[in-house]
């Protein structure tokens, strides 16, 4: 078994839940989970409990609320008094509290709204899960955002400071949205920035074409390209963690490989550079 590495999290998006990636990565050191309400079609909590209820208190786990089954589906909401209750009801159907619980992409709620609606809105949601933290329905809370742009609109400098802000990460990130992501973490200071989904929810087949490994620092020891660009994410944004989904072991064991490897950072520096210079053109 690999000492414990919290620097890559191993996310439950689209994973179909089984116990045998949950093992495999305890043995490799991905001692981390994180899902959200929704996931496996808003049964994520109870199948995380049903099938792997003894491996659970051997991770931290992290868990998103804001989606609701709905009677026309899904829909989001920035209730203060629903997100109460949904995350109450994560730590019924875990069998635990969450170690962390994110505000799921409250951008759904916030696009198109006044900047004054969208801070009272935001503001509410806020001091909903830093008032579930402090009751001890989780141990920290935090915001969990795809698109960081609406946010951005929204004066944070007097909200609740997450503990937690998760984000988009990787080369996949347009500049406009790692831009906003900057200015929101200087104005709204979390305690740790989290990435995730570092290659787009898509087909490696963008990485036949593009070749990450020159942001590596020689040696790097016949990394793969997904590889680099995992490894390159936690730079794009400067992260202390990265949230990759797979069902896949090997495939796990070889991100976990990549951390090895160190960022040459004057290269990403080069490439945000790059990317500016081509939006301003």
């Amino acid at each position: 078994m690999h000492g414990a590495d919290p620097r890559l999290v191993l996310g439950l998006h689209r994973s179909r839940h089984h116990r045998d990636i949950l093992t495999a990565a305890l043995d490799l050191g991905v001692t981390h989970l994180d899902t959200a309400a929704p996931y496996l079609g808003f049964r994520s909590h109870t199948v995380l409990a049903e099938t792997a209820a003894d491996l659970l208190p051997k991770f931290t786990l992290s868990t998103k609320v804001g989606f609701f089954q709905g009677l026309d589906g899904t829909e989001h909401s920035l209730d203060p008094g629903r997100l109460r209750l949904a995350v109450a009801k994560a730590a019924r159907d875990l069998g635990r509290e969450p170690d962390t619980v994110l505000l799921h992409n409250p951008e759904r709620s916030l696009a198109g709204l006044s900047p004054s609606v969208a801070h009272a809105l935001l503001y509410s949601a806020c001091t909903a899960l830093a008032n579930a933290a402090r009751d001890g329905l989780c141990r920290a809370w935090g915001v969990a955002s795809w698109d960081t742009r609406p946010i951005g609109m929204v004066r944070v400098e007097d909200l609740p400071s997450p503990d937690v802000l998760m984000v988009r990460s990787g080369f996949l990130v347009g500049i406009d949205v790692l831009d906003a992501t900057s200015v929101l973490r200087t104005a709204w200071l979390p305690g740790e920035t989290w990435g995730m989904s570092p290659f787009g929810g898509g087909s490696g087949k963008v990485w036949q074409d593009f070749d990450p490994r020159p942001f590596l620092r020689r040696p790097h020891d016949g990394l793969s390209r997904m590889q680099a660009a995992f490894r390159t994410a936690f730079h794009l944004p400067s992260a202390a963690a990265v949230a990759v989904g797979t069902d896949d072991p090997g495939h796990l064991a070889q991100l976990v490989q990549s951390l090895g490897a160190t960022v040459h950072s004057a290269a990403v520096g080069q490439y945000l550079r790059a990317l500016h210079g081509r939006r301003q053109s």
